[in-house]
């Protein structure tokens, strides 16, 4: 395999996509997904499941198939075992697997939360954009509002990209390029004698900062978009903000950055912004993950 095609592949087109098969109840309604988003990004699917390969898996399958309109000459099917997160992020790479496609359920409960669910790992290791269906449906998921996260981030210019070249395959009305603004943050930027004027000022400044950042980002586009794009700033803790922003908004897909770095259980107590969207989705999820060198 020559790992050399990976390096400062973009995020997008989504030219392979990937669906992890888990044989749960869902499993017909996220083929269909798969199915349908395949066909708008005319993308190759790659269906993989990580568990012991039984004649009875092996006809559930082809039944749920043909069930979804999926024919088995037209995908390929990969039967592996070890351990779950591992081996599914391997055959991403392996394959070069630019979307995964996984179900998740919206809100975790405790246990799950400390233990972690296998969407929930390979949503913060995945080396490839990674889609999150909290309600998969056999029609196909409607995305017609998005939420884009605007984050102070190289990566964030990828992620927008992605975003309208996701909107525009999904027909897609509206994108909400939403910055969140740390109210602690703010506070600090403020001494505690500066006077309401310049409070009134600094918010200012913070706030025309913010949508400068958001301007440079919109004419820097290289995909070509005819959807209305609204900018709206919010205030509030990062993750929990924009969690809270797209529930209030309805809307039906929230995109933001992969993660920066590789973070542990110290951020698991000590909530990463991630972490916050991640135990209660408010809607769909895409995470972008941009293979591209920020510095370019």
């Amino acid at each position: 395999m020559d790992y050399t095609k990976l390096k400062n592949r973009p995020s997008w087109p989504f030219e392979t996509i990937g669906v992890a098969i888990a044989f749960s109840p869902r499993l017909e309604s996220i083929l269909c997904e798969a199915r349908i988003l395949s066909e708008r990004f005319n993308a190759n699917l790659v269906l993989m499941h990580i568990g012991d390969r039984t004649r009875n898996k092996e006809h559930k399958l082809s039944e749920l198939l043909a069930k979804a309109g999926i024919k088995e000459s037209a995908v390929r099917v990969i039967w592996s075992e070890g351990e779950p997160v591992q081996t599914l992020l391997h055959l991403c790479k392996l394959n070069i697997v630019d979307l995964l496609v996984m179900g998740a359920m919206k809100k975790e409960n405790v246990l799950q939360y400390y233990l972690g669910t296998v969407a929930r790992k390979i949503s913060r290791k995945a080396k490839c954009s990674v889609l999150l269906l909290t309600e998969p449906n056999k029609e196909g998921s409607r995305f017609r509002k998005m939420v884009v996260n605007i984050a102070e981030s190289p990566k964030t210019s990828h992620t927008l990209n992605t975003a309208i070249y996701f909107a525009r395959h999904n027909k897609s009305r509206e994108i909400v390029a939403a910055s969140e603004m740390h109210q602690p943050g703010l506070a600090m930027t403020m001494a505690e004698d500066s006077t309401a004027g310049e409070a009134s000022r600094i918010r200012k400044e913070i706030k025309e900062g913010a949508h400068s950042m958001v301007n440079e980002l919109l004419e820097g586009c290289k995909e070509e978009c005819n959807i209305e794009i609204v900018e709206k700033q919010i205030t509030g803790k990062p993750g929990y903000a924009i969690r809270a922003f797209a529930a209030q908004k309805k809307a039906d897909l929230l995109v933001i950055n992969s993660p920066d770095v590789k973070y542990g259980i110290i951020d698991r107590i000590f909530t990463h912004g991630m972490e916050y969207i991640l135990e209660d989705l408010p809607c769909n999820l895409l995470i972008v993950h941009s293979r591209v060198n920020p510095a370019e």
